[in-house]
């Protein structure tokens, strides 16, 4: 037809605007928590201070002066003194980097367990997915505190040998946290995994010949990534609580090793005398737990797709 001119693909190709960014919509949903980003500078000055505190306050965690004995918070001693004379601000600096790699390290044991368990649990649609259920019920029905007792003096010399002493006692609390601590996640990521493997984009995977394997690491787990990453907060929190129950109770470290759940025990026979011993490592339990309850609900928040930007 005369005059007619087709246009090209291009000229009829309207402008899209590009996508935001999944990260930066995650970050705009975050900061409008406000408890979560102060608990994030919280969290990340207790743990610069654990990590370059000993640079600041070079003082040994060993160092005994007994006319110092119990002394309260000072200019030369800003968290006073033990039993021992010895300064607490070099023993909690010294006893944080432990209490928090053993928190973060049980983390990831049990995140790793529970991913693998519920990954494999909500794929399976005949026999393992009710076996490994069962098998995790199974764990949670178990009392936590008495097992943890159980394994510790069963296998404590033994590692001890094998890692030697600060080294096993760590392998060994770490593991047995984390070994303990997978079954809400794998639960979890069960849930996560039968409700996605249903939707449209895993179907239209599955018709192109995509295996289970590549189904898992490249359509489901990522999809289902940000509620692990919340139940990996929460896990921080419950392993550094129960490394400083296991402290306090005289079965985790040895007492030259002084974890903050190590030097509250200490404390308690001279909490009429020196209540400072038990406030301060006592505070540094309280806000790292608090931090990252608070981290974790604004990942909460920040990760569901729901929410307005």
């Amino acid at each position: 037809m005369a005059g007619s001119t087709l246009a090209s693909p291009s000229a009829e190709a309207a402008p899209v605007a590009a996508p935001a960014a999944s990260g930066r919509d995650t970050w705009r949903r975050f900061r409008r928590h406000r408890l979560a980003v102060v608990s994030v500078l919280v969290l990340a000055v207790l743990v610069m201070g654990v990590l370059v505190g000993g640079l600041l306050w070079p003082v040994a965690i060993d160092d005994i002066d007994f006319s110092a004995m119990l002394q309260g918070p000072s200019w030369q001693h800003p968290f006073g003194t033990d039993d021992l004379g010895q300064d607490l601000l070099a023993r909690m600096i010294s006893g944080g980097r432990i209490s928090l790699a053993v928190g973060f390290a049980a983390m990831a044991v049990a995140t790793v367990v529970g991913v693998a368990v519920g990954a494999v649990a909500g794929m399976s649609r005949r026999f393992l997915d009710p076996a490994l259920m069962w098998l995790t019920d199974l764990f949670l029905s178990l009392p936590q505190l008495p097992l943890l007792l159980l394994v510790i003096y069963l296998f404590r010399d033994r590692l001890k040998q094998v890692f030697g002493l600060e080294g096993g006692v760590f392998v060994m609390i770490v593991v047995v946290i984390g070994g303990l601590r997978w079954m809400p996640v794998a639960r979890l990521v069960r849930a996560q995994f039968l409700s996605l493997r249903e939707k449209e984009f895993i179907e239209a995977a599955r018709s192109q010949g995509a295996g289970a394997w590549h189904l898992v690491t490249r359509h489901i787990l990522p999809n289902a990534i940000g509620p692990v990453i919340v139940a990996a907060t929460i896990e921080v929190s419950a392993a550094i609580i129960a490394e400083s129950t296991l402290s306090f109770l005289g079965l985790g470290f040895p007492p030259d090793i002084p974890t903050w759940g190590r030097l509250l025990f200490d404390a308690k026979d001279h909490l009429d005398v020196a209540p400072h011993w038990a406030l301060f490592p006592g505070a540094a339990i309280f806000l790292t737990v608090l931090s990252i309850n608070f981290i974790g609900d604004g990942l909460r928040d920040a990760l569901d797709p729901r929410r307005v930007l």
